[in-house]
């Protein structure tokens, strides 16, 4: 391994991307890609101002994270390494090389997720399946556990390749759409990802106004709401685990005393008219797949550092099986009932006076605050407790956004950094007044925003899981570290974004939205998040297969 110490005037003669860290270090390493490769990293950055003119933020084609050595630095850095010692994370999108993935803490993939989901959330989203697409709190319960089930497959199986392979979910993406196509989907999930925490912070906004409407507005709790989760994201991967490793208790007991209080009129559903349609059926299921289907595009972000090869208790149980398992229950298992529970909520409305003019007043918060009116003022601490169980989801939210704006940047000057904080800065400063703007029209934005993510989302999915299990045949080690940021040795990306972009020609036929029907989806009901999860698939492989053939390798 070299050695050479970077000073001012030594700056490195070439750059192919961006490293993103927080805190002031000199030093040179050597990145492993999978035992193929061995490349000089040199890196200097400095902690000052957002934007530090004399500092360097490179990244040269292969660099991978790594621990580097360190000169004497001032007393300043000595308090920001106690930050980085406490696991305050300083890693941007570089991937992270074995000996950096130590952690046997699987069971962090259940809570970050279990935590995430286990909030208000998809309480309004549940209400939608009774409110708005009229079915009976039986069918629609039937419908969100069957799709749900099917659904969360996707995510949890591309959550593997972030242990197995040390890279952020759309680093990974890189090795079938290209290091430059890649950037539509990625433009695609940092705006679905940035819709989901807009839900979540309206929600949580709603709640808190609902405590005391004549003191705190929507637009005033969804501020508060966010300003705390970006405290949280701004600490990064390790405090965000941390965080939701505990926060799903008190969430739970909340959501539980809600219940107990509010019960006694779930049992006053309205009644359809009529059987569910398969329309009926079908549009639901296509808004509960966008709603799982969206997370294969984050999942791989959160098991980084997670050990491939950690010793385990049961032997027969790999880590592979154990990040599916964590993955999948953690998805599942607070979003089912939770729905479930919308559902019920969203069928007693009508029922219940109190509850609908709640509901027209100030949404889910309203009937919250009334289905805990008979706890007093014990009832309004459950409120401030539902309203912040959101944070954990907007966290990750915030967290997974700012890795997708860093992938978006192109190389910039070399005396020219970016820190983290940017990133999150930015997504928080777009994101509260489109969430005040939002809130004005809730229902409509929430049925329209679920039912159109989906769409891309399975077509992405697609591409991903296929070229893991046909053209790579499930070996990680193919994924080479050393051409993470090369474009010349990435594939093209043709064929993904080909397939993806072909699919849509029997996907809009199939679409069954408020402001479009096609001839298919007319007849069928929405089967659209259906058609472009198999159609992108069917397209994938041959085009996929021509795009190797050409390049004489992947």
């Amino acid at each position: 391994m070299s050695t050479n110490i970077s000073t001012k005037d030594d700056e490195p003669k070439s750059q192919h991307g961006i490293v993103f860290h927080d805190i002031e270090r000199t030093a040179t390493s050597s990145g492993e890609g999978h035992g193929k490769h061995n490349d000089q990293v040199e890196t200097t950055t400095r902690l000052g101002s957002l934007f530090w003119p004399n500092s360097l933020s490179t990244s040269k084609e292969g660099d991978v994270s790594d621990d580097h050595s360190k000169k004497e630095n001032p007393k300043w850095y000595q308090w920001y390494q106690k930050l980085i010692d406490a696991g305050v994370e300083e890693n941007g999108i570089q991937p992270v090389p074995i000996e950096g993935r130590t952690s046997t803490q699987y069971n962090q993939l259940f809570t970050v997720f279990f935590t995430g989901l286990l909030c208000l959330l998809p309480v309004p989203t549940g209400m939608l399946a009774t409110l708005e697409f009229g079915l009976s709190l039986r069918d629609a319960s039937l419908i969100i556990l069957f799709f749900a089930l099917l659904t969360c497959l996707p995510p949890a199986f591309m959550g593997i390749g972030g242990m197995e392979t040390g890279m952020r979910q759309f680093v990974q993406a890189r090795y079938s759409f290209g290091l430059y196509l890649v950037i539509i989907p990625l433009l695609l999930n940092a705006a679905t990802i940035t819709g989901f925490t807009l839900m979540s912070a309206i929600a949580g906004g709603q709640t808190l106004a609902a405590v005391n409407p004549s003191h705190v507005s929507v637009n005033v709790g969804i501020v508060i709401t966010c300003l705390v989760a970006f405290g949280v994201s701004l600490l990064g991967f390790h405090f965000v685990h941390f965080w939701n490793r505990w926060t799903w208790i008190p969430n739970l007991i909340a959501l539980v005393i809600t219940v107990g209080c509010g019960g006694r009129y779930l049992h006053l559903q309205s009644e359809p008219a009529a059987p569910a349609t398969a329309s009926q059926v079908l549009n639901l299921g296509s808004l509960i797949a966008g709603y799982f289907l969206t997370f294969g595009g984050m999942v791989g972000d959160y098991s980084i550092y997670h050990n491939p090869r950690g010793a385990l208790r049961f032997k027969s149980f790999s880590a592979r099986a154990r990040i599916f398992t964590y993955l999948y229950l953690g998805l599942f298992l607070p979003s089912v009932p939770l729905f479930i529970l919308g559902a019920a909520i969203g069928g007693a409305v009508p029922q219940v006076p109190a509850w609908q003019a709640a509901y027209a007043s100030t949404g889910i918060g309203g009937v919250m605050m009334e289905m805990l009116a008979p706890a007093g003022g014990f009832g309004k601490f459950v409120m401030v407790v539902l309203a912040l169980s959101v944070i954990g989801n907007i966290a990750i939210s915030m967290y997974t956004i700012s890795l997708n704006l860093e992938m978006l940047l192109p190389p910039l000057p070399p005396k020219v950094r970016v820190h983290r904080f940017v990133f999150i800065l930015v997504t928080m400063a777009v994101m509260i007044p489109l969430a005040v703007r939002t809130a004005k029209e809730w229902q409509t934005s929430l049925i329209n925003f679920l039912s159109v993510i989906g769409y891309w989302s399975a077509c992405f999915d697609a591409v991903l899981i296929l070229e893991l299990v046909v053209f790579r045949r499930m070996d990680y080690a193919s994924v080479d570290h050393a051409i993470w940021n090369v474009g010349r040795k990435l594939p093209p990306g043709l064929a993904a974004l080909s397939a993806s972009i072909l699919s849509w020609a029997l996907v809009v036929p199939g679409m069954a939205q408020s402001w479009y029907v096609g001839p298919i989806g007319k007849r069928t009901g929405d089967i659209g998040v259906e058609l472009a999860f198999v159609v992108t698939g069917l397209l994938y492989l041959p085009l996929r297969w021509l795009e190797i053939k050409i390049r004489g390798g992947f």
